[in-house]
């Protein structure tokens, strides 16, 4: 019995760090809008896996629903990088 529940167990306890892993992603990005020519500077959580290629797809998608086109990601951290961001990011602070 304890050989079966060793392995359900540790998927289990896998599953839920990686969960709490990609809900400490955060990445900072830059975007603009024309006509008039726009531009800003956010940051946004990141809800699948913390990676550039998965940022860039989903910041890009927020951003084109609100009007903004997604310029770069500038880079990805996780929550004890926010408050030194914050300020800069003014009200694109975790905006998307």
């Amino acid at each position: 019995m304890k050989h079966i529940l060793a392995p359900a167990f540790c998927a289990v306890l896998f599953s839920l760090v990686a969960t709490a892993g990609a809900a400490d992603c955060y990445a900072d990005y830059k975007a603009k809008r024309d006509n008039p020519l726009r531009l800003h500077y956010g940051v946004v959580q990141i809800t699948g896996p913390c990676s550039n290629p998965q940022a860039r797809d989903e910041v890009s998608a927020r951003l084109e629903r609100n009007g903004w086109t997604l310029l770069n990601v500038m880079s990805l951290f996780d929550a004890s990088g926010l408050e030194e961001r914050k300020r800069s990011a003014g009200q694109f602070y975790l905006r998307f």
